[in-house]
C-alpha cells in the first residue's frame, strides 16, 4: 500500500498568538513543516487563502491532519460540507488529533463512517453553538454597561472654550454652521453633533 502524503493545517484568529501549540501537535504526529499550511483568520467561513491552496493539493493518496475541529472551522454548515468535499470529492483522510473518533482511516466500512459523521455533526453543532452563545453574551454585556453609562469608543474631546458663545450665535442665526465649525476649529459635521449633544443637555 502506498504511503499517504501527509497534510497539516493550522488556524489561529487574528487576536490569537498560539499557532505554535498545534503546529507542534502537527510535527509530532510526522507532518512534514514544509506541508502545513496556516491563516491567520476568522472561523467564521472557509474563504481562507492558505485552506484554499491546501485543499487544491488534497487527493486519494492524503491524509490531513488538524489539532481541534474548530481549527478546520467553526460554521456547522460549511464545516460539514468542507468535510463531505475532502472525505468524499478529494477522497482524502482526515485526522483530528484530540478528538481520536475522527478519524477517517480507521474502520473503512459504512459503520466507521457513520460514526465519524455523527461525531462530527454533534462537535460541530457544538462549536458553532458556543460561538454564537459567546456572540449574545458579548452583546448583552455591551447593552448592561450602556445602560449603566459605559462609554464605547475614543473619548469625546472637551468642548473648545468658546462653543457656548458661538452656539449661541449660531442658534440664534446670527451665523450660519459652516462660520461656526471654523470658529470651534472643528470640521462642519462634528460641529452640527456637538450642537445637537449640547441642546439636549441644556434641554433636560
Amino acid at each position: 500500500m502506498e504511503k499517504q502524503k501527509m497534510y497539516g493545517y493550522i488556524r489561529v484568529s487574528t487576536r490569537e498568538q498560539n499557532e505554535e501549540r498545534q503546529r507542534l501537535a502537527l510535527l509530532e504526529m510526522g507532518v512534514p513543516e514544509k506541508q502545513i499550511y496556516m491563516d491567520k483568520l476568522s472561523g467564521k467561513d472557509f474563504e481562507r487563502p492558505q485552506y484554499k491552496k491546501l485543499l487544491r493539493k488534497l487527493d486519494e493518496k492524503s491524509v490531513l491532519y488538524v489539532k481541534a475541529i474548530d481549527r478546520l472551522g467553526r460554521n456547522y454548515v460549511d464545516l460539514n460540507e468542507q468535510w463531505r468535499i475532502i472525505t468524499k470529492e478529494k477522497g482524502a483522510d482526515i485526522v483530528v488529533i484530540d478528538m481520536p473518533l475522527l478519524d477517517t482511516r480507521r474502520e473503512k466500512n459504512l459503520m466507521g463512517t457513520l460514526i465519524s459523521d455523527l461525531v462530527l455533526a454533534l462537535l460541530s453543532y457544538v462549536a458553532e453553538s458556543e460561538r454564537i452563545n459567546i456572540k449574545q453574551r458579548q452583546e448583552e454585556g455591551i447593552r448592561a454597561a450602556k445602560n449603566r453609562g459605559v462609554q464605547f469608543g475614543r473619548p469625546t474631546k472637551p468642548l473648545p472654550e468658546n462653543f457656548h458663545e458661538v452656539y449661541q450665535k449660531w442658534n440664534s442665526g446670527e451665523m450660519i454652521g459652516k462660520q461656526a465649525a471654523v470658529l470651534c476649529h472643528m470640521p462642519l459635521s462634528t460641529f452640527y453633533k456637538r450642537a445637537s449633544t449640547f441642546k439636549k443637555l441644556q434641554d433636560n
